[in-house]
């Protein structure tokens, strides 16, 4: 037996879902979950050149309330939507265009590891690309407390499938 991978209209091969089969209401549990390491949340703060004694001062945060060092919410958010690519949107994006409704209800702490549920909002044909749509995904990430993490809403514009078949 052969398995049938799909394709663009390049040939190259894709995992996420093409406009057609992200239908309003679809719900994908992510495979791919992640634990967060102390290299994560020191390397992405220094690269964004945030300086908050939170992420990067350990002496600091034990006098926090939290305790610990805080895992930056701008990394949580960008992992939470890398950890939804293979299976949404990997080769079937053509554009990010908007990011919304971004709420982190707790904190993430070096050691969590983030797992990831996304759900179509709502999808429509792009009026001014016919062989593209507009799709906007839900993303919500808990942790292995079960704790909701961060809530995201993101706009993409979506391929249609090559030739019209999904």
């Amino acid at each position: 037996m052969v398995f049938q991978q799909k394709r663009d209209a390049e040939g190259r091969v894709v995992s996420g879902l093409w406009f057609e089969e992200l239908t309003e209401g679809l719900v994908v549990e992510h495979a791919i979950r992640r634990t967060v390491t102390e290299t994560d949340n020191v390397l992405f703060t220094t690269m964004t050149m945030n300086p908050a004694a939170a992420h990067l001062d350990a002496d600091y945060s034990k006098g926090t309330e939290f305790g610990q060092v805080l895992v930056n919410s701008m990394f949580t958010v960008a992992l939470v939507v890398g950890l939804s690519v293979p299976e949404l949107t990997h080769g079937t994006i053509l554009a990010q265009l908007g990011m919304d409704d971004v709420t982190f209800p707790k904190p993430v702490f070096v050691g969590d590891t983030i797992r990831v549920e996304s759900e179509v909002v709502s999808a429509r044909a792009s009026k001014s690309r016919p062989t593209q749509g507009i799709v906007v995904f839900e993303h919500r990430a808990r942790n292995q407390r079960d704790e909701m993490v961060c809530k995201a809403r993101r706009t993409g514009l979506i391929r249609r499938a090559p030739g019209g078949a999904a």
